[in-house]
């Protein structure tokens, strides 16, 4: 067993795709029933269940709370309890907090409110790997007990020198042949916390001259005095990762245990525990390779330090790439679940490009949110033949093909429009406004720019028109007109602020630079920008938290879950209208 290359599956070989999916949005874009890609996951569980090698599919989605979710874990949540779904088995969350030093409750709320918004529930209650410290103690000094794990007392620095590299065997330590009373009475001493930090560890016995080195005499327990979000101070040693991944598995009975690739080579370790000790059941791991996704970062390491630094507000920055943030930003669970089927499940590395994600929730805004009209950089426009006192309520749908029903929009002789949407001497193709020229306000008439009126450093601060009346729901007579632009009434309309979200980096791999350069100096000095003072039609100002809406002519925006309220609307930019990345 110890020099064991780790074997697959017989219908994983067969099943993998020939080639890398096209992850671009474009070879999506003209699909309109889109079918999932190869998974190959999806056929082993369906088969193991035909031939009754399990009645039940039971999955498992097990983080470990020392950071909020990115995009990457959603991909793992939606596999795990999509095939629980769909084969009718069940998920369960587990917490895998083994390193209280750097576990808090704020992750594992994040973490449970993620999966939720994602629209999963796990099967009973929340579980933790602590919830099986006592056995997973106890099966400890059954290794023990057999000749197959020692205390040793090696420094992690001369750990690291004797456990050799890819190229050369590693050797033994001077404790391995520690006897099995010595090995039990000083694992008793470390439990009871008479030893420091560091100062020894428990190491299953195996073989150090293994080719896989996760197989060199693996740690099983190390000491530390760290206080436990779940058990308190009851311990002062805690189990490795490896030692208590795959019994806490078997104790819920797990039978297919899903993780990404860098675990492969876990495996042969992952199974010698589950043969060395008296587990309740035999789970199987099967490994996926991990989403990544260019324009950002998905370490937590990473993460952490750009809130740390301050280069953004916080974990749920709408430009950051954990699922809070995506969710700040307007993202919706439907699209997240759609694009990691999009992407499909396969053993192979593969870069998938943020144009699908942002394809995927465009989609869904396009189809599900309801229309409003929003100026961004207010001009004012005084429409002189227009009635003074006069107000006509336009009625104008909320969605073009949906029923959302409507929604008013005053007409008066006062209104604001883009400033954009006002040039002298406009680029070629320019279909708005230019002095003497006309444009369809949308939804209602078509006025002319007649005069514009600036200050004293030239600036233009108003513009003077005049609408024609008779073109409300038609065409004027015997003229085109082939430009639309949106507007609000000044009166009625409300104040907000804006806040233009785009992509934290600028190149597509956010490590790859310069010699000497860092992830941190491809940050994307226009990944925010923020606008007050802009002008939103009234439908917006009951606008509540996470209310998606597509401006007219501008994009999705959502509003801000943290800091928009009533008498202070913040909206942010979920996506543009169009990639403008790709161009």
């Amino acid at each position: 067993m110890a020099g064991r290359i780790p074997t697959i599956h017989p219908l994983i070989n067969s099943l993998m795709p020939k080639a890398l999916p096209d992850t671009s949005p474009e070879s999506h874009m003209n699909k309109p029933e889109s079918t999932p890609p190869a998974h190959f996951l999806r056929q082993i569980v369906q088969a193991d269940l035909q031939s009754g090698k399990h009645s039940q599919i039971v999955t498992r989605f097990p983080p470990e709370p020392n950071g909020y979710l990115h995009i990457g874990h959603a991909k793992s949540i939606c596999l795990n309890f999509g095939l629980a779904q769909e084969f009718g088995g069940v998920c369960h969350l587990r917490f895998d907090d083994t390193n209280p030093a750097k576990e808090e409750q704020e992750y594992i709320d994040a973490i449970k409110a993620d999966v939720q918004w994602l629209g999963f529930q796990w099967h009973g209650d929340v579980r933790y790997a602590s919830d099986y410290f006592d056995q997973l103690h106890a099966w400890a000094i059954e290794l023990i007990k057999a000749g197959k794990a020692y205390v040793c007392d090696l420094t992690p620095e001369q750990a690291r020198e004797y456990r050799g590299n890819l190229t050369e065997p590693g050797k033994n330590s001077p404790f391995r042949d520690r006897s099995v009373e010595e090995n039990l009475d000083l694992f008793a001493r470390m439990t009871a916390g008479e030893f420091p930090d560091g100062a020894k560890a428990l190491r299953a016995k195996i073989d150090m001259a293994a080719p896989n080195m996760n197989l060199r005499d693996p740690i099983l327990y190390r000491i530390r005095h760290a206080h436990h979000h779940q058990t308190g101070d009851k311990w002062c040693i805690y189990p490795s990762y490896d030692f208590t991944h795959g019994q806490s598995d078997a104790i819920e009975g797990i039978s297919h245990s899903i993780c990404t690739l860098e675990f492969e080579d876990h495996r042969p370790l992952y199974e010698w525990f589950l043969e060395n000790l008296p587990v309740p059941a035999r789970p199987r791991q099967y490994e996926f390779a991990r989403l990544n996704l260019n324009y950002t970062v998905t370490s937590k390491r990473k993460l952490k330090l750009l809130v740390d630094e301050g280069h953004v507000d916080g974990w749920d920055d709408p430009r950051l790439s954990t699922l809070s943030a995506f969710r700040r930003r307007g993202y919706t669970p439907a699209s997240i679940r759609e694009f990691c089927e999009r992407i499909g499940v396969t053993r192979s590395d593969a870069v998938v490009d943020m144009g699908m994600l942002e394809f995927c929730i465009r989609d869904d805004l396009d189809n599900n949110a309801s229309r409003a009209m929003c100026v961004l950089r207010p001009l004012k426009v005084t429409i002189t033949n227009y009635p003074e006192g006069q107000v006509e309520n336009l009625t104008l749908p909320r969605h073009p093909k949906q029923d959302m029903g409507n929604r008013t929009l005053p007409f008066s002789r006062e209104l604001y429009i883009d400033q954009d949407d006002y040039m002298v001497d406009p680029p070629k193709g320019y279909k708005r406004l230019v002095p003497g020229g006309e444009v369809r306000l949308r939804g209602s008439y078509v006025i002319r720019a007649d005069e514009a009126v600036t200050d004293a450093e030239g600036n233009i601060i108003e513009l003077l028109c005049s609408y024609d009346p008779d073109t409300l729901g038609k065409n004027p007579e015997g003229r085109k007109v082939k430009g639309v632009i949106h507007w609000v009434p000044a009166a009625e309309s409300v104040e907000c602020e804006v806040r233009l979200y785009d992509r934290l980096f600028k190149t597509p791999n956010p490590d790859k630079g310069e010699e000497g350069a860092t992830f941190l100096d491809n940050i994307n000095p226009d990944s925010l920008v923020v606008l007050k003072g802009c002008r939103a039609e009234p439908s917006l100002a009951t606008a509540t938290p996470e209310e998606r809406f597509q401006f007219e002519r501008e994009g999705y925006f959502c509003a801000d879950s943290k800091d928009s309220r009533p008498n202070h609307l913040v909206f942010n930019r979920t996506v543009t209208l169009r990639d403008s990345w790709g161009q």
